[in-house]
């Protein structure tokens, strides 16, 4: 069963377990702060839950909770209370803390829609010279959840992440050279960024061949971007 229709939620269409929910309709703008959107998102999963109390709940959240300068937010704060909601209320459940997903479609915010765009519009890209990013595969993010779910690893939070951060001046080198042009930048000495801790997925990219910064990227632009 899958609630919500965005980038996570599609990952899950041709792949639905029935007797596990694949919750997807959350709050996700990380600016977000009225009170009727958050009041939605847990009123959702309250009844979901409550419908389908012997279901596995898989809760995608954020790895933004890791972020020191959200620490206070609205946004922060709403995802370790439901967080808590789903932990106190959930038979069997699986938290995920997401970090920067990347995939087909998706909100035209998301960091890699917006640097494309502006890139094909030929628009000079503000660039915060501190500021890291952490992107991974959506496809990643459903193969990953598939195999927890195949080794019964529950009642437990997980951050599905890359192994590592990308600064953001990186992230646009490696686009330069995926399509060989020259991005306009403008550089800002400002930005941050955290790391996350990935122990229980980091043996996936390292099976599966995917350490390398540079390849994991340009892998994303060929698939998404190309």
């Amino acid at each position: 069963m899958i609630v919500g229709n965005g980038l996570i939620a599609s990952l899950f269409k041709e792949n639905d377990y029935k007797n596990t929910i694949f919750f997807a309709s959350g709050v996700s703008n990380s600016l977000e702060d009225r009170p009727k959107e958050f009041l939605r998102e847990e009123n959702l999963i309250r009844k979901t839950i409550s419908e389908y109390p012997k279901k596995l709940f898989i809760y995608f959240s954020t790895c933004s909770v890791y972020d020191s300068s959200k620490t206070g937010s609205d946004y922060v704060l709403h995802k370790l209370k439901m967080e808590q909601l789903i932990k106190s209320s959930c038979e069997k459940y699986l938290i995920l803390r997401v970090s920067n997903a990347v995939g087909k479609g998706g909100n035209p915010n998301l960091l890699m829609n917006y640097l494309i765009r502006s890139i094909n519009n030929n628009e000079t890209i503000n660039v915060h010279t501190k500021a890291t990013r952490n992107l991974v595969d959506a496809e990643d993010i459903k193969n990953i959840t598939f195999q927890l779910i195949e080794k019964s690893e529950f009642n437990k939070i997980v951050n599905v992440a890359y192994v590592q951060n990308y600064t953001i001046i990186e992230i646009l080198e490696i686009i330069e050279r995926f399509y060989d042009t020259k991005i306009h930048l403008n550089l800002i000495k400002n930005g941050s960024g955290y790391d996350i801790n990935i122990p229980d997925v980091e043996d996936y990219f390292r099976i599966n061949n995917l350490n390398n910064k540079e390849s994991y990227l340009c892998r994303i632009l060929e698939k998404y971007y190309s």
